[in-house]
């Protein structure tokens, strides 16, 4: 800090403050927020029962807590969520590569894409249900079918803006398309990919949500739709601060993943 010169010092010092009033900016919004919702269901300003209230839900998590049952929607959801996502990052790859490799292969597939990418994918989910039962792999399938045909065309867009000039210095050094691709196109790819693995997290857990909606027996997705037919609004707003706060890990997990890789590349 010494070394730095008063002008440096300062700035480092307006950084420091910014993070702070931001971080504090926050916190006081999520307690003001649940302050407001606490003190409004107590008054009678909304009905209670409708729109519950922070002390209710927490006494409806720890009750859940002591039975274990939130351990067990918790866990089911995180690990569809999580396997969908991994397959949905690692089909994402292999697929743009080989459209990268193939000009002819990319051409054919791009409307298929396209149109399967715009398609709204809640209405494939009872045909899931047809086609492969009411079972975790149907939930896991339709998680990938949300996120997976953007991410496929968002990485081979990627995949093909890459530099030219380095790709072209490779084929100058007699090197071959797989050598381009493993030492230029991959590394330049990786904060794609890994923005794209950003948006992918939180596309699963939607398809994941709307598969329990329809297919399950457990998990977080059955819980919402359960609580609503049977009006206990407390397990439904738990079940989506739960949600909330899923989606904040595996996000933040992915941005230290971001970090590393920025160190390391």
């Amino acid at each position: 800090m010494n070394d730095l010169s008063k002008e440096q010092q300062k700035y480092l010092l307006c950084l420091r403050k910014h993070k702070r009033i931001v971080r504090i900016s926050r916190i006081l919004i999520l307690f003001s927020f649940l302050f407001l919702w606490e003190f409004t269901a107590n008054v009678g300003i909304i009905d209670s029962f409708i729109f519950s209230s922070p002390s209710k839900i927490a006494l409806c998590f720890w009750g859940m807590v002591l039975d274990k049952t939130i351990f067990i929607h918790t866990g089911v959801t995180l690990y569809e969520t999580i396997i969908s996502f991994i397959l949905v990052t690692a089909v994402s790859i292999l697929v743009a590569v080989a459209l990268w490799f193939s000009a002819r292969l990319s051409e054919i597939l791009d409307p298929y894409l396209v149109v399967l990418n715009s398609l709204p994918k809640s209405a494939l989910a009872p045909l899931l249900i047809v086609w492969l039962g009411a079972t975790k792999t149907t939930i896991i399938v339709a998680g990938m079918s949300v996120a997976i045909f953007g991410s496929i065309l968002s990485l081979y867009t990627s995949f093909t803006t890459v530099d030219p000039g380095k790709i072209k210095l490779i084929y100058t050094l007699q090197g071959k398309k797989h050598q381009a691709l493993a030492k230029v196109v991959l590394p330049s790819s990786v904060p794609s990919i890994i923005s794209n693995m950003k948006v992918n997290i939180g596309l699963c857990l939607v398809g994941v949500i709307i598969g329990e909606f329809l297919a399950a027996r457990n998990g977080l997705g059955y819980l919402i739709i359960y609580s609503s037919q049977v009006f206990k609004m407390d397990w439904l707003l738990m079940s989506i601060v739960l949600l909330c706060i899923m989606a904040t890990i595996l996000y933040s997990l992915i941005s230290l993943l971001e970090r590393w890789c920025r160190n390391r590349f």
